[in-house]
């Protein structure tokens, strides 16, 4: 397990330097002068030379790309060109809100698919089975944008149960804050768990014909039973390499939501930044939501390898 673990390590590594090339390479053929947007359209080439200069804009491009990558091992993000702040301190402030928002989703959404998938294959080609499978299609195929939206004039317009957008700070009124993520917490977590529920059925119909159902069907356990004791279990494999890639989408996804209903998250500060052309903030902001995504791929991994030894001994060299 310690050397499946260390692999897997490596890759995470390598692919984090490789993401981090890529981001650099992109934002850098942008078009635009971050110092001329700084200055504006009447400034000088003398002044804009200056500030050029002052924010290391004018050093070569692979000593920057080192200078970034040294920096942000030590912490260091750099200083946001537009608002002359900590990237560091920024990321920071906008991650207490989407990654509360990620995980608000995820629960949802399990607690929400698994149950409906595991519904649906206990009545296989039932009238209830094909109702589920329906409505797993329809929030698959529905935007959650669009959702979002659908939520808010139910419950902020029509019944004024939740605030329409907007986001008050936890450590000002932590109740408020939470039913301010509920409903884009729902827009977010509708396709989600309509996938739990496809891919949570499919795996258990397929684990339910497996010899060792049968078995423990001809030593006198029902079919219910024989489905929660052994079926189950077995049947989450698949889903958890299906968790892993729905925590990293939402993570990494929220930013049209965010925009949608006005929250201070990450994806908007990366929607600002790019804006105003701020690119050491898209830069920092970015790198941040990918190790994010990779960290939660490498969990899923060294998951499923605990669930399933068989995964260690195929990697085994």
């Amino acid at each position: 397990m310690i050397l499946f673990a260390l692999r897997r390590f490596l890759g995470f590594a390598a692919t984090l330097l490789v993401a981090a090339l890529v981001i650099f390479w992109l934002l850098d053929l942008l078009p635009g002068d971050p110092a001329q947007f700084i200055l504006g359209i009447n400034a000088t080439p003398d002044s804009v030379a200056r500030l050029r200069a002052q924010m290391g804009l004018d050093a070569p491009a692979h000593a920057r790309f080192f200078g970034w990558i040294w920096g942000m091992l030590q912490g260091d993000f750099g200083m946001s060109y537009t608002q002359r702040a900590p990237v560091a301190e920024l990321i920071w402030g906008r991650l207490g809100v989407t990654l509360p928002l990620s995980v608000m989703a995820m629960v949802i959404s399990v607690v929400v698919g698994l149950p409906l998938g595991i519904l649906a294959a206990r009545r296989r080609g039932k009238p209830l089975d094909t109702i589920v499978m329906v409505l797993a299609q329809t929030g698959i195929a529905i935007p959650n944008f669009w959702f979002g939206m659908l939520l808010t004039l139910l419950f902020a317009v029509a019944l004024r149960w939740l605030p329409p957008g907007g986001f008050t700070p936890w450590d000002e009124d932590a109740n408020a804050a939470l039913r301010g993520l509920i409903l884009p917490s729902l827009a977010l977590a509708l396709p989600q768990a309509s996938i739990l529920a496809r891919v949570m059925r499919t795996a258990l119909v397929d684990v339910t014909s497996q010899d060792y159902i049968r078995t423990a069907r001809a030593k006198g356990l029902t079919m219910g039973e024989a489905v929660w004791r052994h079926g189950v279990r077995n049947a989450l494999l698949p889903v958890l390499t299906i968790l892993g890639l729905q925590f990293a989408y939402l993570v990494a996804g929220t930013i049209i939501v965010e925009n949608v209903f006005y929250l201070p998250g990450l994806g908007r500060l990366i929607f600002t930044a790019i804006s105003e052309r701020d690119l050491i903030l898209v830069r920092g902001a970015t790198i941040i939501l990918i190790v994010t995504v990779t960290a939660t791929m490498l969990a899923t991994d060294l998951a499923y390898a605990l669930v399933d030894p068989r995964l260690r001994e195929r990697s085994a060299p």
